[in-house]
């Protein structure tokens, strides 16, 4: 993370004194695109520049969906499993992915090549049910459409 600092010293210049916890999810993002994941390290060291309470870190962390605690996959696909989407059927297209990829969600193919995670909304209800890959969204999936997006991603 050490290396982050000089951006890190940029984004803070852009706030006031005092208010280094702003700074927690625009250096968490940060720590995250570069590492692929947040590691306890990271957190350690971000606390200790910061100087804001480890829980602010943590309970920023617990919260947003986006962040990682552990490596995943090339691929992370995540579906989406709120109201909107549950009720055009993603509970089966979770299943479908768990059967094509032989992973539950949280876990990673032996390959290292996917990660299924569930998500609690991703915001795009009215194209529900989605999945999203990495950062790309995929609205109006199906079964076949995870299928021919499983085979584009290998």
């Amino acid at each position: 993370m050490k290396h982050l600092i000089p951006e890190f010293e940029r984004m803070k210049a852009r706030y006031p004194a005092g208010f280094e916890q702003s700074l927690v999810l625009p250096c968490l993002r940060r720590i995250q695109e570069d590492r692929g994941f947040v590691a306890d390290e990271d957190i350690a060291g971000l606390v200790a520049y910061l100087g804001v309470p480890r829980i602010r870190v943590e309970e920023a962390l617990s919260y947003y969906t986006q962040f990682r605690r552990k490596p995943v996959g090339r691929w992370h696909l995540q579906a989406c499993r709120n109201v909107s989407c549950s009720m055009r059927g993603s509970e089966r297209l979770l299943e479908h992915l768990q059967r094509r990829l032989g992973v539950a969600p949280g876990q990673t193919t032996p390959d290292g090549r996917f990660t299924l995670s569930t998500v609690e909304c991703l915001g795009s209800c009215g194209t529900a049910p989605v999945v999203m890959v990495n950062d790309a969204y995929h609205e109006n999936m199906s079964a076949e459409n995870v299928d021919a997006l499983l085979e584009k991603l290998k």
